[in-house]
């Protein structure tokens, strides 16, 4: 029985030994790449000043239409990530990303991340480029935000596009998350770790090497800092705050969603609905995953546009 015991500690220590000497390597290994990848990220896009604060914009192409693009929830760089999209978008529009507080190049802040507060950031960044008149559109999370936006800037949004965005009422939006056990676990290295071991999703997709690096540089920068980690527990009452809301009715909706959402079979049937609250809403679904502009931007640009010319149609 003793030496049973004696053996069972000795494993023990021995599996504790090995643990605390994995983290304490992934932890250094963690600080120091953190460290000297920070002057590998090339700079991109201009900054504009949003409440004493650097929040950084990409403006690309010419048209007649201003689109603005905003990100989904924890896009670690809406500028490069929406890049299919730009290129094809500002063939023929003036398309600009807007990288929010904690994402791409701009500042974290400290800041609440409700809804209100990022909508009115966005608001003031748009402001400063003397941007005044465009179609909104976003995806994922942009979508709940898009709401208050274009009620309270009814007068400069022409119609807002979503790409697979989030609905008011969508099932488990309550999640509390751990927050503090992913700071932790970023802090010794663990999520770099995992993403090492995971890739970066973008296999075959248009993105080339040096973007790709450039994505997994600011990724590792971005994840799970701060103002990430306020927006995430900020999504369970930002949802809640919305409930019940919608676009206001005269504002032209067009929605590519997810054809076949295997976690919620109602996706396209909330969307429906959604489209169905305004004077103008359509609803086209697309195969793919939740990132449909990475697989889909053709489709989505093309179908924007028959949009936009079906509208002038209508109008004369």
């Amino acid at each position: 029985m003793r030496k049973s015991l004696r053996r069972a500690l000795i494993v023990a220590g021995a599996i504790g030994t090995v643990l605390a000497v994995g983290l304490t390597t992934t932890t250094v290994v963690n600080a120091v790449s953190t460290e000297t990848e920070k002057n590998r990220i090339e700079s991109y896009g201009q900054t504009v000043s949003v409440d004493g604060r650097s929040m950084n914009v990409v403006i690309t192409g010419e048209g007649d239409q201003d689109v603005v693009l905003l990100p989904g929830f924890g896009t670690a760089s809406p500028a490069l990530d929406f890049g299919p999209l730009v290129a094809d978008l500002a063939q023929d529009h003036r398309v600009i990303v807007v990288e929010p507080f904690g994402y791409g190049l701009s500042d974290g802040t400290e800041r609440a991340r409700t809804t209100d507060n990022i909508v009115e950031e966005i608001h003031e960044a748009l402001q400063s480029l003397e941007v005044d008149r465009y179609v909104l559109m976003g995806h994922s999370i942009a979508g709940l935000y898009a709401i208050e936006y274009t009620n309270r800037y009814a007068d400069e949004v022409t119609a807002f596009v979503g790409i697979d965005t989030s609905v008011p009422g969508q099932p488990n939006m309550d999640t509390v998350f751990p927050t503090g056990l992913l700071a932790a676990a970023k802090n010794l290295g663990l999520i770099r770790l995992a993403a090492q071991m995971t890739g970066d999703g973008l296999d075959g997709l248009d993105y080339d090497d040096r973007t790709r690096d450039q994505m997994s540089l600011i990724s590792h920068r971005n994840s799970l800092t701060p103002t990430y980690l306020d927006e995430m527990t900020h999504i369970r009452t930002n949802f809640a705050d919305a409930a019940g809301t919608g676009f206001p009715t005269g504002l032209p909706l067009l929605l590519f969603v997810v054809a076949d959402n295997a976690g919620n079979p109602e996706w396209i049937d909330l969307h429906d609905r959604q489209a169905a609250e305004v004077d103008d809403g359509t609803v086209i679904s697309l195969d793919g995953e939740h990132y449909l502009h990475h697989t889909h931007a053709p489709a989505i640009a093309d179908g924007f546009r028959r949009w936009e010319a079906d509208r002038l149609l209508a109008a004369h």
